[in-house]
């Protein structure tokens, strides 16, 4: 069963997420900020991420930086979710590292087909 890991400090997105993740099969866990979830990526390396982008502290972006750029977190798949909907917010989480950039509100059916797709396959 994937391990996926949100980080978003909304308890609101929090549950609709994690109720939609679950229903779908998957093991889902949640820290409400960037920085705990960097150290909890580290600590406990989750199949894929779930960012979101407008945090206190870190936000998404600097988050998704930070773990695209170290070698031990290069390989999980970051897909961010935010209300940010301009192009160029697109554009600039991509380049961070992003795998994926959803705006809110998040369509059920894209978020599932963008989490199989960046989830590795067993072969």
């Amino acid at each position: 069963m994937p391990n996926i890991l949100i980080i978003d400090d909304s308890p609101t997105d929090v549950r609709v997420f994690t109720t939609l993740l679950e229903k779908a099969g998957f093991a889902v866990s949640s820290v409400d900020n960037a920085e705990a979830g960097i150290e909890r990526i580290r600590a406990n390396r989750p199949d894929l991420v779930i960012m979101d982008v407008i945090m206190p502290g870190m936000n998404g972006f600097q988050a998704t930086r930070t773990l695209s750029r170290d070698p031990a977190t290069a390989e999980v798949p970051v897909v961010m979710i935010t209300t940010k909907s301009m192009e160029t917010d697109r554009v600039w989480g991509l380049r961070q590292g992003a795998r994926a950039f959803i705006t809110k509100p998040v369509n059920e059916k894209e978020l599932l087909a963008t989490i199989d797709n960046l989830l590795p396959k067993p072969h």
